[in-house]
């Protein structure tokens, strides 16, 4: 039985559970003799599970619960209060205290943690951003030149890239997409690379007749034109 001309372009879809049963079973039989989707699957599983974990924020360290216990101990053993029967309970002055340092504490640390989770928080969109483009009906792939991947365009002209081997990018350095029409690039976001696949989704659309091309550039992008572009994708239909 042949394959649908669009067998490679259900990889996002499959990772989703968007085919019905006969789609399905097609593509589970495709994947028996095809190595690009099987890693190009791996890579969308890999985006698709770490979404699950997109708006959970990590537990305060260890480390941080034993000082302020250890704290809350010393601070109960220097000030209490003789009751008959030799009980003690500590002062009001002493919990104030204790509760101070704990919130000093945790307000320290929960400021050291906004900047790691809203960067993991801004790659979590991105990871489904560039998942829903590879999943959309429709979406073309198109080779790119000078790397192993491809350049996804949807029918309503939003892309993704899919990066292979591409290593991360190096301290103080950023990689930076540019949709270049006529001649001229445009800035289309910035990504770091590294792991088996990038996966990136452009900030811009990719009209027809354009191309997508990647450079390294300083961290934060950059908006001149760039003098060394690392790869391209292939023109646009």
């Amino acid at each position: 039985m042949s394959e649908p001309a669009d067998i490679h372009e259900q990889a996002g879809a499959y990772v989703l559970d968007a085919l019905d049963d006969v789609e399905r079973r097609a593509f589970e039989a495709h994947l028996d003799r095809c190595t690009i989707c099987k890693e190009e699957l791996e890579s969308l599983r890999s985006a698709a599970v770490s979404l699950a974990y997109a708006g959970s924020a990590p537990a305060p360290p260890t480390r941080l619960r034993e000082r302020i216990l250890e704290s809350a101990r010393n601070e109960r053993l220097a000030e209490v209060i003789p009751l008959r029967r030799r009980l003690a309970v500590p002062s009001a002055l002493t919990l104030a205290a204790v509760a101070a340092c704990a919130a000093i504490a945790l307000g320290i640390w929960a400021s050291s943690l906004s900047g790691r989770l809203d960067h993991e928080r801004s790659a979590r969109q991105a990871d489904a951003q560039a998942l829903a483009i590879m999943s959309t009906p429709g979406a073309r792939r198109i080779p790119l030149l000078g790397a192993k991947g491809s350049l996804v365009v949807t029918p309503d002209r939003d892309a993704a890239l899919v990066v292979a081997g591409l290593p991360k990018s190096p301290s103080g350095k950023t990689y930076e997409a540019w949709v270049v029409r006529a001649g001229q690039p445009r800035p289309a976001g910035v990504f770091q690379g590294g792991g088996p696949r990038a996966i990136f989704a452009l900030t811009l659309p990719v009209p027809r007749g354009s191309r997508v091309a990647v450079s390294e550039e300083p961290a934060g992008g950059s908006t001149t034109v760039p003098s060394k572009l690392l790869f391209a994708s292939q023109t646009t239909a």
